[in-house]
């Protein structure tokens, strides 16, 4: 068949190729202006907290309030290094929400294990009555809890506010659901050898499920750091509070609150969860596009 044959069948479909490209460019402009939409009203918030603690109080309490800052002023920040042991509170927000992280992934990742590799009578009776605990609300059991820790004597101790997190229902329903996913011939391999079943959990089991953990680890660190109603409950000296329950302590005379410092102190707290997030995240990402190669 000649050329001259095939060109008339051909020349029609130009303009459909055409409209498809012009329905693919207005696609990606609807997606890419709904994603710069959406990426502004997340970030607004944080907009208003940054731009806030740069302001004067006259400013922040003016009315109608405005974005930017016409003066801008650092003495927000240094107020919450005067008005509270700042240095202090960081330090117990690391070891609150670090020892809890430390603690709950270990406890969650070894009790996941056991219930996800491990056949043994009850094993399902115990899953269920570990998800019913989810539908248990904090402050149901938060009376409970503060009387076995005063009890303990751990009242504004570190073992007061670390302990009862210890474990969490959520890690590891979350982490049993990634270790069924994982193939049994590794493991099942390594128990022919005569591997016990600590070491399978540890070099088998835990390095393929790096990103699982990770994430995990990533979830509780951020819900402990920010968290106010447990440590708020849990201690009740200055000196052993954390960033969030220490800014509540910048009420001024008249039950005034001042926006900007707290907004400032906010602003701080942020800045160890941003960092957290920037170390981890190569390694996060590593981990998932090696995973099932080991």
């Amino acid at each position: 068949m000649s050329a001259a044959t095939l060109a008339p069948a051909t020349a029609p479909q130009r303009p459909a190729v055409r409209a498809g490209r012009r329905r693919v460019r207005v696609s990606t402009v609807l997606m890419t202006a709904a994603v710069a939409v959406t990426t502004l009203i997340v970030l607004l918030p944080l907009f208003i907290v940054l731009f806030t603690a740069f302001k004067p109080t006259a400013e922040v309490n003016a009315y109608p309030p405005t974005l930017l800052p016409d003066a801008w002023t650092m003495a927000n920040f240094e107020r919450i290094f005067s008005d509270l042991p700042f240095a202090r509170l960081i330090g117990n927000s690391f070891l609150f929400a670090g020892g809890v992280t430390l603690f709950a992934v270990a406890f969650d990742a070894l009790a996941a294990y056991a219930l996800a590799r491990i056949d043994f009578r009850g094993r399902q009776v115990l899953l269920i009555a570990i998800i019913a605990t989810l539908m248990i609300p904090f402050q149901a059991t938060l009376i409970p809890v503060y009387q076995i820790v005063t009890d303990l004597g751990w009242v504004n101790t570190f073992a007061g506010l670390i302990v009862p997190r210890a474990a969490d229902a959520f890690g590891i329903f979350f982490l049993r659901q990634f270790f069924i996913g994982l193939p049994r011939d590794l493991d099942n391999a390594a128990r022919i050898d005569g591997a016990s079943e600590l070491r399978v959990f540890w070099q088998i089991v835990l390095p393929n499920a790096r990103p699982a953990i990770l994430t995990l680890a990533i979830y509780i660190f951020v819900n402990n750091w920010n968290d106010l109603l447990w440590p708020l409950v849990f201690t009740t000296q200055q000196e052993m509070g954390t960033i969030t329950s220490g800014l509540t302590q910048l009420t001024g005379p008249g039950g005034i609150v001042p926006y900007g410092v707290m907004m400032a102190g906010a602003l701080v707290a942020v800045v160890p969860l941003v960092l957290a997030f920037m170390l981890v995240q190569r390694k996060f990402i590593e981990s998932i596009a090696t995973t099932g190669l080991k």
